[in-house]
């Protein structure tokens, strides 16, 4: 499993000219400091005249604190995410403030098992996995071979081969979200009653997602 941010919200000259003044030593960048310029705009708030949350990161603790997470939903992040199971695909889709663009099983072929946490630490399991995956392959080419001889397309008889695939099956996709929605992911799985393949990608993004809005999610552990 790999990931990688493709891209992330960054500021244009209004917001860079308001965020001018002295530095508060708080790491904030722009995503940072968009969810608290839309914050203080609810208010006109912008002079910061509380000293409790006069910098960007006492200001999104607050925000966070007092569940006024719209403010976040200005600010975005995209991921290529590459390696994990179908598994962890149908569970991550189940995000409906995400948005996906998913390797197609349609036009790509199969190249090999995406290995769940709990089958990595056994060696019994990694080699009854193998073998589990050379012989639904070897199904599956079976299958792909015989619709072209029938006259299928590619991609027709690729779509019905792939029935005789397992969830473990890799792929790789691109996933976009805003901060608010990815909060809500990442409370949900990286979580110790998550399942841990997706438990593990939540701790990737989260450890990107702290580097590049660290303010934002200063309340969650990676």
């Amino acid at each position: 499993m790999y990931v990688e941010l493709l891209a992330a919200t960054t500021g244009a000259w209004l917001l860079k000219r308001w965020a001018e003044r002295e530095t508060d030593g708080d790491m904030a960048n722009w995503s940072d400091l968009l969810g608290e310029f839309a914050g203080r705009g609810c208010y006109r708030a912008f002079e910061r005249k509380n000293p409790a949350t006069a910098t960007n990161k006492t200001y999104l603790n607050h925000i966070i604190e007092a569940g006024h997470h719209s403010v976040l939903e200005h600010a975005s992040a995209t991921f290529s995410v590459t390696g994990v199971s179908r598994h962890l695909l149908g569970e991550l889709t189940r995000h409906r403030h995400l948005s996906y663009s998913v390797e197609s099983l349609r036009y790509c072929p199969p190249r090999r098992a995406a290995l769940h946490p709990g089958v990595a630490e056994d060696s019994y399991l990694v080699e009854l996995m193998s073998e589990h995956w050379e012989v639904s392959v070897e199904t599956y080419n079976h299958v792909y071979e015989r619709l072209l001889g029938k006259g299928l397309a590619k991609k027709q008889a690729r779509e019905i081969a792939a029935q005789w695939l397992p969830l473990s099956t890799a792929t790789d996709l691109v996933v976009s979200g805003n901060l608010r929605a990815w909060r809500d992911v990442l409370l949900k799985r990286n979580d110790p009653a998550a399942n841990r393949e997706i438990r593990l990608l939540a701790r990737l993004i989260l450890a990107e997602l702290r580097l590049f809005a660290p303010n934002s999610f200063q309340d969650m552990e990676a």
